[in-house]
């Protein structure tokens, strides 16, 4: 995978301009903050950003990817306020879960999501590579 950052850009923080990768392409539908049983265990934001980010990372586990194989995030959140206010605990959420890695990523803030009382939904691209590192 190859971050792609033009040279005279500021460094972007939490997240990737662009990304090159060649592999196994993975889908994994938008995912929100609720557990195995489809049941939210939390309602704040951090709390369900973080299981959305486990399931992805499930999800991702059953074609053999890892976190770093990740590509791209999208996230949709229905509070733009709420998810800015929370950007330094979702970014230990984050580390805590995908680690290091900073695909590319886009945040959207949407009227509502379909599943109530989720408060963030986020979907995710990943490209295993043939040799599966």
């Amino acid at each position: 995978m190859q971050i792609l950052q033009p040279p005279t850009w500021a460094k972007p923080r939490g997240y990737s301009n662009g990304v090159a990768a060649s592999g196994r392409i993975v889908f994994v539908a938008g995912q929100v903050g609720w557990n195995a049983r489809g049941q939210f265990d939390a309602g704040d934001f951090v709390s369900q950003a973080r299981q959305a980010l486990v399931n992805i990372v499930a999800v991702l586990a059953e074609a053999g990817g890892r976190p770093e194989h990740i590509a791209r995030l999208t996230w949709y959140v229905v509070d733009k306020e709420e998810y800015l206010a929370s950007s330094a605990a979702l970014g230990r959420a984050y580390r805590e879960v995908i680690g290091g890695h900073y695909p590319a990523m886009t945040a959207v803030q949407v009227v509502a999501l379909v599943e109530d009382g989720a408060r963030v939904e986020v979907e995710a691209t990943a490209v295993i590579p043939e040799s599966g590192r």
